[in-house]
């Protein structure tokens, strides 16, 4: 999914220190994500407060959305660097095209996973046939030794578990004895769980990752904290276990990683590690990809997409430099 805000913030994140042990509730903005009718998201990461939660860089929460009130989900192809989208769907259907040529329909229970690492190019449209659209679109910080990565994508169908009074759906890591497929480059976890009304579950999880739970559906208390409908609960690294519980029943998306330990430069659909990272990238897709038609550069082409590709914001007037 692009970031589609016409002025987007430039963002410098790095490690935060662990505030002995407490639980953080990170609020989300809602944020139009273009289009005629502006398909509304909820992003709960990046934000000042917290910027990444182990190599989880970015998230956004959509929906349940009635798509012909909405429009539905509508990104023409646009780039990344240094990154890897994770696609996750709860209602509806989504159909991905990228520049390595890859054509798959996001499923709900699936992962679609897109590693852009030097560069690539991908579009993203809500099919005709979805009616109600609702899922979450995550990136990952690819570290600074993998972040030069040759583009790929991949589909993962993780088989459910239970844990307690929860069913696990693995996507990334371990939890509970399941793993999840996905190829990443730094310690992570992503998995939605489906909690028992009545029920609660303690995860066994590793104490140098921090962790992040969103609410999607129902109620959940994480260690006796209430958090909020779409809120993110982070906990910070040392706990060896999570106590999660629900009165009618809940769905969330656990993440979790060890902290990234680099700094990083974010800004429209590029993540860098200097100003020069992400000029060089947006001159890049302007010039090869908007102003000409050079395929075998460094974006590529989507192909077989029916309309133009999306143009890169007007950088900043300032450098981009850490926040102090």
């Amino acid at each position: 999914m692009s970031n589609l805000e016409r002025h987007p913030a430039e963002l410098v994140a790095e490690c935060e220190a662990a505030d002995a042990g407490g639980i953080t509730l990170l609020e989300p903005r809602d944020v139009p994500l273009g289009g005629p009718r502006a398909m509304p998201v909820h992003r709960t990461l990046p934000q000042r407060k917290k910027s990444t939660i182990g190599g989880w860089c970015f998230l956004d929460h959509y929906g349940p959305d009635d798509v012909s009130i909405t429009g539905g989900m509508r990104v023409p192809p646009h780039p990344h660097t240094g990154l890897q989208t994770v696609s996750w769907l709860f209602q509806g259907e989504i159909e991905h095209r990228d520049s390595v040529g890859s054509h798959a329909m996001v499923r709900p229970g699936e992962l679609n996973l897109m590693t852009a690492g030097h560069g690539i190019s991908h579009s993203e449209d809500s099919t005709p046939e979805t009616t109600v659209l609702h899922g979450a679109q995550l990136w990952l910080a690819l570290p600074d030794a993998w972040r030069d990565q040759q583009p790929f994508f991949e589909r993962t169908v993780p088989t459910p578990s239970r844990i307690g009074d929860a069913v696990a759906r693995v996507f990334i890591g371990e939890l509970g004895g399941a793993s999840g497929q996905a190829t990443v480059f730094s310690p992570l976890l992503g998995a939605q769980l489906d909690l028992d009304a009545g029920g609660s579950v303690v995860l066994d999880v590793r104490s140098g990752f921090e962790h992040g739970i969103l609410l999607d559906l129902g109620d959940i208390t994480v260690d006796g904290v209430e958090v909020p409908h779409r809120h993110l609960a982070y906990v910070p690294p040392g706990r060896t276990d999570l106590h999660l519980a629900s009165v009618g029943g809940a769905r969330v998306l656990l993440l979790g990683g060890e902290p990234l330990g680099e700094q990083i430069v974010m800004w429209w659909n590029f993540i860098g590690r200097t100003h020069e990272d992400v000029a060089e990238s947006r001159e890049q897709w302007q010039h090869e990809v908007i102003d000409g038609t050079d395929a075998s550069g460094r974006f590529g082409t989507v192909a077989e997409y029916p309309g133009r590709p999306l143009p890169a914001p007007v950088m900043p007037t300032v450098r981009l430099k850490p926040r102090e």
